[in-house]
């Protein structure tokens, strides 16, 4: 089976060592396969755009070239589009003198450790969910490695701390129908004796524990299909991209066995920028034979795993024909 036919791929690695090249490559031969494929770019610094030759991308689905769309997520933009959803609910429960005070608390929570992956994982499932629908393949083009593995881990996480809250939430409505059963019978509203003050106390909690435990449940639904799909190696693949030098070996191999300790499907690494044969020089002969080393690191370093090796090219990568180019490469390497 081919990594294109995977329904997500997600593109890893250290910033530098040409990520979105590859992503956009991927995407590029996924295509000429004939798959509908989604290019989404979850790293801030986005550079998809740059990549094929665009003058932009942005937060809205682009089409790049046949059977080929692509989309750039904005962590700031999900952080206020997710906390301004959050204040328009709380706000149809509260009073309007509460408002001042629920802005304040969105701007705190808006600098809060966590806010943005937070956002960000959300948007990130909802955009699976959409890919599964009107796409053959998803690529993700992740932020570089350490954003990247706590966004994987954060499913999980967040799932449970859903749960939490819907827990702390019915208690809440527990507490509020005992509270209900206490209040005075007697004490009738003057203006209407049939209204019961208990039951006017207890309606709109329950109308916004109903809302809530909704809202909380929809989420926690939606982060464990997310979840589900990035444990399933018959669906999702995440390929790491390395050069052969020192420190994005080391970072690898941490990453990789963050990822084997979640039991996340690392189908393989593409070794990139491996000097060409034909490249002479003394310089390059000195620098060659460093990499040999690091290639034999490599090997040794990452024996369990599938290694797709691309050469370093003379010129940079950029636009949808050289793009193509660099599909060649990968579906000569195995890919």
């Amino acid at each position: 089976m081919l990594l294109t036919d995977k329904k997500v791929l997600l593109i890893g690695g250290k910033g530098g060592v040409g990520k979105t090249t590859m992503s956009s490559a991927l995407a590029v031969l996924a295509s000429q396969r004939g798959k509908k494929v989604l290019l989404v770019s979850t790293d801030p610094a986005h550079s998809l755009a740059d990549a094929f030759g665009r003058e932009k991308i942005g937060d809205k689905i682009t089409r790049l070239a046949a059977n080929l769309d692509a989309l750039e997520l904005d962590p700031d933009e999900e952080v206020n589009q997710h906390l301004a959803k959050v204040s328009a609910q709380l706000k149809r429960f509260t009073r309007p003198e509460m408002y001042a005070e629920i802005e304040r608390q969105m701007r705190l929570t808006r600098q809060s450790p966590g806010a943005q992956e937070a956002a960000m994982l959300e948007r990130i499932a909802h955009t699976i969910e959409l890919g599964l629908t009107d796409y053959d393949l998803v690529i993700f083009d992740t932020a570089p490695t350490g954003h990247t593995l706590r966004l994987l881990s954060l499913p999980e996480a967040m799932a449970a701390w859903t749960q939490g809250l819907l827990t702390a939430n019915k208690r809440s409505k527990k507490l509020g129908e005992v509270l209900g059963h206490l209040t005075p019978k007697g004490g009738r509203d003057i203006d209407n004796p049939l209204v019961d003050p208990a039951e006017l106390a207890t309606s709109g909690m329950d109308e916004r524990n109903k809302a809530i435990t909704e809202t909380l449940l929809t989420r926690q639904r939606l982060l464990q299909r997310t979840r589900e799909l990035l444990l399933d190696k018959k669906r999702t693949a995440l390929l790491f991209v390395l050069t052969p030098e020192k420190l994005p070996i080391l970072e690898t191999g941490r990453a990789v066995q963050s990822l084997q300790q979640e039991k996340l499907p690392l189908a393989g690494l593409i070794v990139n920028r491996i000097l060409p044969a034909e490249a002479d020089g003394a310089f390059l002969a000195k620098r060659r034979t460093q990499e040999q080393s690091h290639l034999q690191q490599i090997e040794q370093d990452f024996s369990q795993l599938p290694r797709y090796k691309i050469p370093l090219q003379a010129t940079d990568i950029q636009g949808l024909a050289a793009l193509e180019l660099m599909a060649n490469l990968l579906n000569n390497a195995g890919l």
